[in-house]
């Protein structure tokens, strides 16, 4: 073979292997979104521009005390590339949660693969189920009035700048006033290249007296592939609505996850939110909660469950910002191995959020030596007549009770199991809706089953 021939092989070679991967860091590019209109291409031009100029999580930061910093590297994700049709088939078949449903997204890489619409009677009530590109153009200014409206407090401005750069899919939920939807709107999202990057985004405006159960499954379909969730969820719960959220977060353990979600909550109206942390090699959960006018409530509920080297990290604001308001947060964290857990939580009350109830709670079971678990409960109370309480606590498997079963001829993995789910079904029993909670209570004893 000649030299000339040699050159013409290899120069052959590089035209017809696919083109590289285009890395986060790398920035905006405009073939990625050419169809979103020219203002929200400005505005993710301007919160790239936010990305770059703030700093890194230094871990001597308050918001990011006792976190793994170090796992914040980025530099080796990319956008995902268009999958094979072999590749959406196999997702479409493992996306199974609920047996029943009002409407179900599907998406995969942060690419939309199918749509189950709405039942007529509830698009005939003006009810609204669309991707979040559809929405930016045909609802434009509900989108704008209500999409990352609340700025991200709890340490991850830096990572809530990066999603609002290059988001371009999700969920966009609309529910009319005095409207109440009865089954739970499903949505599913998947990492599916190897070092692919996601950046899912719910925006969920419940109006006025109106009713809704949304729940989001968080998967990866390879077990072995690295991958980066960078996610955030809008939640506007109207004057006596009520909204129940879960977050079923099962990534695979080399996945690096950040969640934010914003919640806001007006007179007299509920939202209950349940995040159930599965995955992950290490992620990161902020939530805030405000609570903006008279008699509104928010439960803010969460179960993590770790082994191996898994981070969970945990960081949330209860806001009052109007009297006779009430919160009430509950988080439980059962750890193994070497995993660990971080919760650092503020009740603020804030000056004439007067006979204010707020009530801050997290539990840490501890199943080996090495496991460790940090919390960080805090109170800032700015008004009189109130009632707040704040507390953590850990601790290890009772023996007594490890006795009991063991002397009952219950095998010792099976026994820890049943107390261990024990221990977490004070919290995901709070979800009033039996589809859900033994939808949960399943994916908790599978993760035991993988050990």
């Amino acid at each position: 073979m000649t030299n000339q021939t040699a050159v013409l092989d290899e120069t052959m070679e590089e035209l017809e292997s696919p083109p590289s991967p285009r890395a986060i860091l790398s920035g905006p590019f405009e073939a990625r979104s050419p169809e979103l209109p020219t203002w929200f291409r400005e505005q993710q031009s301007a919160a790239w521009a936010k990305f770059e100029a703030l700093p890194y999580p230094n871990r001597k930061d308050q918001p990011w005390r006792f976190s793994n910093v170090s796992a914040l590297d980025f530099s080796r994700f990319h956008f995902g590339a268009p999958l094979r049709q072999a590749e959406r088939d196999q997702i479409l078949d493992r996306s199974t949660g609920l047996h029943e449903v009002a409407g179900r997204l599907i998406f995969a890489d942060d690419q939309l693969l199918r749509r189950d619409p709405l039942p007529q009677k509830l698009l005939a009530a003006g009810v609204l189920l669309k991707p979040l590109e559809r929405a930016i153009i045909e609802h434009e200014d509900l989108f704008r009035r209500h999409f990352m409206a609340q700025p991200a407090t709890l340490g991850s401005a830096k990572f809530a700048a990066l999603h609002e750069a290059f988001v371009t899919s999700g969920t966009f939920i609309y529910v009319p006033r005095g409207v109440e939807v009865e089954l739970p709107i499903e949505i599913f999202h998947w990492l599916q290249g190897a070092d692919a990057t996601v950046f899912p985004h719910t925006l969920l405006i419940a109006d006025e007296l109106s009713k809704v159960t949304v729940i989001e499954h968080f998967r990866s379909a390879q077990g072995e592939r690295a991958g980066f969730a960078c996610g955030v969820n809008d939640l506007v719960v109207g004057r006596g609505a009520k909204v129940n959220y879960v977050c079923a977060q099962n990534w695979n353990e080399k996945t690096l996850a950040i969640q934010i979600n914003a919640t806001t909550v007006e007179r007299d109206a509920s939202a209950l939110s349940l995040n159930v942390n599965l995955g992950g090699a290490y992620s990161r959960f902020e939530s805030l909660s405000r609570l903006t006018g008279e008699g509104a409530r928010s439960d803010l509920l969460a179960v993590s469950v770790g082994h191996n080297a898994q981070e969970f990290d945990a960081r949330t604001l209860q806001d009052h910002l109007s009297p006779h308001t009430t919160s009430d947060l509950l988080y439980k964290n059962a750890l193994n191995d070497r995993a660990r857990s971080t919760f650092g939580g503020l009740i603020r009350v804030e000056p004439h959020a007067h006979f204010t109830d707020a009530y801050q709670t997290v539990r840490n079971l501890l199943m080996s030596d090495d496991a460790e678990a940090n919390s960080m409960p805090g109170l800032e109370i700015l008004a009189d007549n109130v009632k707040c309480s704040h507390g953590a606590t850990s601790g290890q498997i009772d023996e007594d009770e490890m006795f009991y079963l063991l002397s009952r001829g219950i095998p010792a993995p099976v026994a820890r199991q049943l107390l261990v789910s024990g221990f977490l079904n004070e919290v995901v029993d709070r979800l009033d809706h039996r589809e859900i909670t033994d939808l949960i209570h399943g994916l908790i004893e599978a993760k035991f089953a993988r050990r």
